[in-house]
């Protein structure tokens, strides 16, 4: 015997429901009306006269009208704000994007004249006008930055344990709460106390590399210390109890479970970290100083990074301000692109020392 069966309705205006391309489709037409009105309200003025943010800002008004409406009348009122709730949300999002986007699209676009081979192969000695190169700062960037995480990260993860797995009373108390107080202090804060203490110990107006990485590690420590303690605590109490009870001490318990099971986002915590110092130009001033030739020793001399070298050739820009004006783009940029491999590397690494899970 066979048994009919009565294909599945289709979604339409009076079904009950909207198809799933009326709202894409209402978005279109709203932008439509919107730029046409614009378009009409500026006849006679150039293309770089319209004002493209103030159609789009009316076209997503417009749309927030229509799909309102309309879903009113062809849904409910209770799917009607449901609608209209998604896209206030999504409308926040692209409004909490656009800054970041046109920030990416204006430092490519002005940094990307100068990636060239002249560029990142030479200094900035004896070079007054077009030309240079930013390998120097490059070279400093990352002795620094590197150096900051050597020193920091052991000591902000193993505080981070500490408050976790051992840390009780006032002591533990007393060490949050400078952690605290030092993730809030201003970095110039940090510059100049390291420079007061090399210029106690050894003379006034000293710049070396190693203080600039001091200075930044005096930064870097309480994020480090934040983030881990986070990661730390949210590791289940019943995989350090299990390994108790399988007689493991303590201490093996904390570098064998809880670190490789939070390793993960300890890596990306880490990031954070380097992201938050790598761009700091203040301290580094004051301690790193600035150099146009190449210098590789972090005790001695001073050295240039990244960000001071692009705060000295927008401040400095000699006889060929267009010249000065390129690079100083273009260290942006390729500060932007050290901070991006950073990020894939900590993936990586986090990929590679998370524990294996057999899947069947």
């Amino acid at each position: 015997m066979t048994i009919l069966t009565a294909p599945a309705p289709s979604a339409s205006l009076t079904s009950g429901k909207l198809p799933k391309w009326a709202p894409w489709g209402l978005l279109l037409v709203s932008f439509l009306i919107s730029f046409a009105v614009f378009g009409v309200a500026s006849i006679g003025q150039s293309l770089a006269d319209f004002n493209i943010v103030g159609a789009s800002i009316i076209g997503i008004l417009i749309y927030m009208v229509l799909i309102t409406v309309i879903s009113t009348i062809a849904e409910s009122r209770r799917k009607a704000v449901d609608r209209l709730m998604t896209a206030l949300v999504a409308t926040a999002f692209l409004l909490a994007l656009m800054p970041l986007v046109s920030l990416l699209w204006t430092v490519v676009a002005n940094g990307i004249s100068r990636f060239d081979a002249e560029f990142f192969s030479f200094s900035m000695r004896n070079v007054v006008g077009e030309g240079g190169g930013i390998v120097h700062a490059i070279w400093g960037t990352v002795l620094i930055t590197l150096s900051a995480a050597v020193i920091s990260v052991p000591i902000g993860l193993m505080t981070s344990i500490y408050l976790v797995e051992y840390g009780r009373g006032k002591l533990a108390k007393g060490i949050t709460f400078f952690v605290d107080v030092m993730t809030g202090i201003p970095s110039i804060v940090a510059g100049l106390f390291i420079y007061a203490v090399f210029s106690l110990i050894f003379h006034p107006g000293i710049s070396m590399g190693i203080m600039g990485a001091l200075s930044l590690a005096v930064l870097m420590t309480p994020v480090v210390v934040r983030g881990s303690e986070e990661l730390l605590r949210i590791v289940p109490n019943e995989l350090r109890e299990a390994a108790y009870a399988l007689g493991v001490p303590k201490w093996l318990t904390v570098l064998k479970v809880v670190l490789p099971t939070s390793i993960a986002g300890i890596m990306t915590s880490v990031t954070l970290a380097i992201s938050r110092v790598i761009g700091e130009t203040a301290p580094l001033l004051l301690t790193a100083g600035f150099t146009m030739s190449m210098n590789t020793n972090l005790f001695d001399g001073q050295m240039m990074t990244l960000p001071v070298f692009a705060y000295n050739q927008y401040m400095n820009q000699g006889t060929n301000a267009d010249a000065a004006l390129d690079r100083a783009w273009a260290s942006a940029l390729t500060l932007i692109l050290i901070v991006m491999v950073l990020n894939l590397i900590s993936r990586l690494i986090a990929k590679w020392f998370a524990p294996k899970t057999s899947g069947r």
